[in-house]
């Protein structure tokens, strides 16, 4: 049986911990690797994951959840510059959070637009229905 990472090393771990604690795949992890996000170390076929990678997973996951691409996840990450505050990652996630913000308010209004469309497409459909009816009982 394979040692998990954190019985390894006190602050590492292993994928599959990672897995059960964010409630993900070990796939999706390897997904986010493959795209450059997650860099952990190897040792022979095990990959350890510091406590950073853990961050940046949670990051990910939370960029996710707020519809950011993986592009603009890893773009506002990447800012990450504690020795100065992070002033810039910090603002460049308020551009995005208001881009993302215009996005789905015209994205509500398209759907309240539509909820609409389909309202008089239905009131009028089943008004045609109501004449045939009252037309075939005569």
């Amino acid at each position: 049986m394979k040692a998990e990472a954190s019985q390894i090393e006190p602050h590492s771990y292993s994928i599959s911990e990672l897995a059960r604690e964010f409630d993900i795949t070990t796939r999706a992890i390897r997904f986010y690797e493959d795209k450059g996000l997650l860099n952990p170390e190897r040792r022979g076929q095990t990959r350890v994951y510091s406590p950073e990678e853990r961050v940046r997973l949670k990051l990910i996951l939370r960029g996710k959840r707020l519809g950011f691409s993986l592009d603009e996840s890893r773009e506002i990450i990447d800012m990450y510059d504690p020795a100065h505050g992070n002033v810039e990652q910090l603002h460049r996630l308020l551009e995005r959070i208001a881009q993302k913000r215009l996005q789905l308010q015209q994205q509500l209004r398209d759907i309240e637009s539509l909820m609409e469309e389909l309202d008089e497409a239905e009131s009028r459909a089943r008004e045609s229905l109501a004449q045939s009816d009252d037309s075939s009982a005569s």
